[in-house]
């Protein structure tokens, strides 16, 4: 009896962490109050099921099906919450991954970096600084000049077209 109890408590604490969505927080780095917060009733209102999964739950959508992963066009791609300007075109590069992948933000401090420690990893998460919203992650495997890969899922963007 005490092994079935052991194992049951065991299987339970494995899988505590499953299915579990991840929430981003409504603190910036600085401990100050987003700029931007919703409830999640108003982002489930606002935003499609594969928005609200990847920036309110930290999902990530699959390689190769987002709208922006082979966007050659000129323009900024800005949160897709809250409107902030993230990422330019000028810095946006093929990394073969299936996700857009930008070498730079497109000023310091409209992203905010985050330790993620899910699935057994150790990985440096982006954030809107506005509102929180979930990104995607920052590698170190990028181009220069700044050698960083902001690896960002399309559904956390939304584009805006620059005119020739």
């Amino acid at each position: 009896m005490k092994k079935i109890i052991l194992l049951t408590c065991f299987a339970a604490l494995s899988f505590a962490g499953c299915g579990q969505i991840q929430k981003p927080d409504t603190m910036n780095t600085d401990n100050k109050k987003r700029e931007v917060a919703k409830s999640d009733e108003d982002w489930k209102n606002e935003l499609t099921p594969m928005q609200y999964e990847v920036t309110c739950g930290g999902a990530t959508e699959p390689a190769f099906t987002g709208a922006y992963w082979n966007n050659h066009d000129t323009g900024m791609y800005h949160c897709v919450r809250c409107n902030a300007p993230l990422f330019s075109s000028d810095t946006k590069f093929d990394s073969g991954t299936g996700w857009p992948s930008f070498y730079s933000a497109v000023e310091k401090g409209m992203v905010d970096e985050k330790l993620d420690t899910s699935y057994g990893m150790m990985r440096t998460e982006v954030v809107c600084h506005r509102c929180g919203a979930h990104l995607g992650h920052l590698f170190d495997d990028g181009p220069q000049p700044t050698g960083e890969r902001y690896c960002i899922n399309s559904a956390s963007l939304k584009f805006d077209k620059k005119d020739k």
